[in-house]
C-alpha cells in the first residue's frame, strides 16, 4: 500500500531577501527556516532543499544498503552515511556524493562494495534524483 507524507512551506517577500519555514506535516517532528542565503552562502540556522534532500538520501540509503546486507547473510552492526548535495546557482543541483562506513561482521570487500552500489542504484531517493550525478565511497570500519 502507498504511503503519503507532508511537508509545507510558508515563504514571505522576493528570492533574494525572503525566507520561509518549512513544516514537517506528517511526523510533527517541527519547523525549519529557509532561505537563499541558507542555500547559497553560510546556513546561519537556517536550511536549505539541498540539506533536506541530503538528509532523505542519507537515511533511504542507509535504510536499502541495510535490507541488502541482511538479505545477503550480513545484518550491519553500523552504517553511518553522509550525504553531500551540491548545488551550483543558475544550474540546480548538480550532484550527489555518499559515503558510507560500515560494521558488517564477516562479510567481504568486494560483497560490501556490490551491495553499497546496489542500495546506491536502488533506494527510492537514488531512483528519484537520476537527473544528477549521484557517487558513493564506501568502505568497510
Amino acid at each position: 500500500m502507498a504511503t503519503v507524507r507532508h511537508a509545507h512551506t510558508v515563504w514571505q517577500g522576493d528570492l533574494l531577501k525572503g525566507s520561509g519555514v518549512v513544516t514537517l506535516d506528517s511526523s510533527g517532528l517541527g519547523s525549519y527556516d529557509v532561505s537563499w542565503p541558507a542555500r547559497t552562502e553560510e546556513p546561519n540556522g537556517r536550511t536549505s532543499p539541498e540539506e533536506l534532500i541530503a538528509a532523505a538520501h542519507s537515511s533511504c540509503f542507509s535504510m536499502a544498503f541495510s535490507n541488502g546486507l541482511a538479505k545477503a547473510g550480513h545484518a550491519p552492526e553500523r552504517l553511518e552515511t553522509k550525504a553531500d548535495v551540491t548545488f551550483q546557482p543558475g544550474q540546480g543541483i548538480t550532484g550527489v556524493h555518499l559515503t558510507v562506513v560500515g560494521q558488517v561482521p564477516g562479510l567481504s570487500e568486494d560483497e560490501f562494495q556490490r551491495l553499497a552500489a546496489d542500495a546506491k542504484a536502488n533506494c527510492p531517493v537514488s531512483q528519484a534524483l537520476t537527473g544528477t550525478t549521484i557517487t558513493l565511497d564506501a568502505k568497510l570500519a
